[in-house]
């Protein structure tokens, strides 16, 4: 049998991040600066939800570096590799939001599956060139999603492992595919993936198009808080550092060809999430109007919308001993005070293709 050496074996080559300066890519980076003594490396295209001031208190530090790419520029990623010779990556880069691939999937498709492909391509090619011991600590770990399974019924187990993928929407279906190029490249080339399929995050940092920060940021501006059809869809909800945790613990004692579901163990219908958001506000931020709750307003549901997502974390728990330390109401209290305290991000990164674009996707509901 072969012997899987840790990746705490080589603490001198950094770790390069793509979709660094996104919402969870940022906090990972973040949270790995905080947590782990080896150096970081930031890769980003910088798109609409790539903000470099989220990573501003990195800026001088001498532990971290950022470069601008795209992880489909072969040569632009060659060339970084060969550059800075990192012992593992964290792959975060892609499109993310079911909303717009809707609206608009072909960057969904020449992100998530050209762009993980080339970046396999890419990456296999440097791992090849390693010496033997440099192979052997190597790890390439594809961040996914829990939505490519499909959609849960109210009586059905949750989602673990080796359930079968079934995605509904453009979005899913291009991580879907993305994970399958992933797990092909290990048992095809031997290149040492680990995969991860988290639960839907939310924390610090998260572009206000998702329902919590877009929630706040309309409570607050006095606008109507749209929720999709009867409100009753379930998620299973994970703060965002808990996800970095469960991150870092794959990196570090994961077994390549392995995938590990991370959730929050916190299911809760969008209603609810709503209602508790507006109370948390109430309570913080209170309005001379009366209850936020006064705001919620019901629109038509999204095309294909899952009705369940959730997920078994049992083999990440028992395995590498993760579990998340935040219920929900203990992160969403957190989150709305990081919003409530930075206001002036919220107003930065709102420019005018957020307003055009919340105009495109509300206005026919």
């Amino acid at each position: 049998m072969a012997v899987v050496t840790s990746l705490r074996a080589d603490e001198n080559h950094p770790i390069l991040v793509t979709g660094g300066a996104g919402f969870i890519g940022a906090n990972f980076v973040l949270d790995w600066h905080a947590n782990e003594p080896t150096p970081i490396v930031t890769l980003d295209k910088l798109t609409y939800a790539g903000n470099l001031h989220n990573l501003a208190s990195l800026q001088a530090n001498e532990r971290h570096s950022f470069f601008h790419g795209d992880i489909g520029d072969v040569e632009f990623v060659r060339s970084l590799l060969s550059k800075i010779k990192p012992r593992a990556i964290v792959n975060f880069a892609a499109e993310s939001h079911v909303d717009r691939s809707i609206l608009g999937p072909e960057d969904f498709i020449t992100t998530n599956i050209v762009g993980t492909f080339r970046l396999l391509e890419t990456v296999r090619e440097y791992w090849t060139g390693l010496p033997h011991r440099d192979k052997d600590v190597f790890r390439f770990l594809h961040v996914s999603t829990d939505e490519v399974y499909g959609s849960l019924s109210a009586e059905s187990a949750p989602f673990n492992e080796a359930s079968p993928y079934s995605p509904n929407s453009p979005y899913s279906a291009s991580k879907a595919a993305s994970d399958h190029l992933a797990r092909a490249w290990h048992h095809t080339y031997g290149l040492p993936v680990i995969i991860t399929n988290c639960s839907n995050n939310y924390g610090p940092y998260q572009f206000p198009e998702k329902l919590i920060p877009l929630m706040i940021h309309h409570a607050l501006a006095g606008k109507p808080l749209p929720v999709y059809g009867d409100g009753l869809q379930i998620r299973d909800w994970l703060y965002v550092t808990d996800h970095c945790a469960a991150i870092r613990a794959v990196l570090r004692d994961g077994l390549p060809g392995h995938t590990y579901a991370i959730g929050g163990d916190s299911e809760k219908s969008n209603l609810d999430v709503v209602h508790t958001i507006c109370d948390v506000l109430d309570q913080e931020r209170p309005s001379a109007n009366g209850s936020y709750r006064q705001q919620i307003t019901f629109v038509a549901d999204r095309p294909g919308h899952d009705r369940r997502y959730a997920v078994n974390t049992a083999k990440i728990r028992q395995a590498l001993g993760w579990h998340p330390r935040e219920s929900f109401e203990s992160g969403l209290r957190k989150t709305v005070r990081w919003y409530l305290d930075n206001s002036a991000w919220t107003e930065d990164v709102v420019a005018g293709s957020y307003r055009d674009w919340l105009g495109r996707n509300y206005s026919a509901r």
